[in-house]
């Protein structure tokens, strides 16, 4: 039997996850389903989990139960993620097995409400840890400041974390000196660092998604014909660049003699995995932040329809390397038109946390609306 592209994709070297979880997605058979076509591991974020409990009546039982129980909003979404998390992750424990350990996770976000609170936010994803009990679940710390004490801290206890909301390589590359002091401080008390996984989740779409408007305000405003053309030619660029610089990072920071003694003792890197996957602007392939972004000891996480598409038309081939000439130029050339794309990932970060932490709010107020 031909291997899917899903499965062709992994061969080359880069694992394919979902980014999506739901009563509906586990219990209707379709993510054991998905597991069968190759995927590797599920992330979630607060907005996933707040669209698959408002906008369904799948949890409402239970939902019902915990509150005749006593249980609080926050206390049944708790028990509801929880459970989704753990049922996935004993889904995928076959991929975890087979894969020693790279693949087969599931994502849970750590409360974002926290995302300026490093010791509680260690707490938190200390307890979470412990509840879910399952070796294959990594937990989402956001990449800020209080963010890297945080994702050091669990790292050097054993806890596998996916850093979240990166959009510049700035913050890529304080992450991956917050993990790599993890590791340092886990070697030199545990001595067993083999088992320490870890995910830097870059978002891509919504980059080319604010620069793409300031280029059609730019052009719209441009009596030049030849400078509204190089403005059109820069549109859907500057995601795809700013990825393959921090890809060169990840290159070369883990080819470092720092990681390559930590290596020796059984150390893992820490993947670059791209998020924000799905194809926002109609005019391009609903692929294209799959196959832009195909490298060696990577991972991309993707809508279901993403994934749907890249399975019927998708192609493996190598996109990104550590040429980053042409990334360098369209950064440049973006920048001479007054686009600074470092400026506008910092803005981003920024979205993202509230974005999350409206969507957490939401969530639990949709618990609550079910429980009057």
């Amino acid at each position: 039997m031909p291997k899917t592209t899903i499965e062709q994709l992994a061969e080359f070297g880069q694992s394919l996850w979902l980014d999506n979880i739901s009563r509906g997605l586990i219990g209707s058979g379709r993510l054991k389903e998905m597991i069968s076509l190759g995927l590797r591991g599920v992330t979630s974020n607060p907005t996933i989990f707040d669209k698959a409990i408002s906008q369904s009546n799948e949890y409402d039982p239970k939902i019902a139960r915990l509150f005749s129980e006593g249980k609080t909003a926050f206390e049944i979404y708790d028990e509801l993620t929880i459970t989704d998390i753990q049922e996935a992750a004993d889904m995928f424990k076959p991929v975890y097995e087979r894969t020693k350990g790279l693949d087969g996770y599931v994502s849970l976000e750590v409360n974002p409400g926290l995302a300026s609170l490093s010791a509680e936010t260690i707490q938190e994803a200390k307890r979470l840890h412990k509840k879910l009990n399952r070796a294959n679940v990594m937990l989402k710390i956001p990449a800020t400041a209080e963010g890297f004490i945080a994702i050091e801290e669990l790292i050097s206890q054993g806890i596998n974390i996916n850093a979240t909301l990166i959009f510049s390589l700035e913050q890529y590359t304080k992450t991956a000196e917050a993990f790599i002091r993890g590791l340092k401080r886990a070697s030199s008390t545990t001595g067993n660092v083999s088992r320490i996984h870890s995910v830097a989740s870059i978002f891509v779409s919504r980059i080319d998604t604010v620069v793409d408007a300031l280029l059609e305000d730019l052009s719209g405003k441009e009596n030049n014909s030849g400078l509204r053309s190089q403005l059109e030619a820069l549109k859907g660029k500057a995601a795809t660049a700013n990825s393959a610089l921090i890809y060169q990072s990840s290159r070369e920071i883990f080819s470092r003699d720092e990681f390559r003694l930590l290596n020796k003792y059984g150390a893992n890197i820490q993947r670059p995995l791209w998020a924000s996957t799905g194809t926002k602007n109609p005019a391009y392939s609903n692929i294209k932040y799959i196959e832009e972004l195909i490298a060696k000891d990577t991972v991309n996480t993707a809508p279901e329809n993403t994934l749907e598409a890249f399975l019927v038309k998708g192609e493996v081939k190598e996109a990104l390397s550590d040429d980053i000439k042409g990334a360098q130029d369209i950064l440049a050339r973006l920048e001479r038109f007054g686009i600074n794309v470092d400026e506008i990932c910092q803005k981003l970060l920024k979205d993202g946390i509230i974005l999350f932490e409206n969507s957490f709010d939401s969530l639990l107020k949709s618990i609550e609306n079910k429980i009057r």
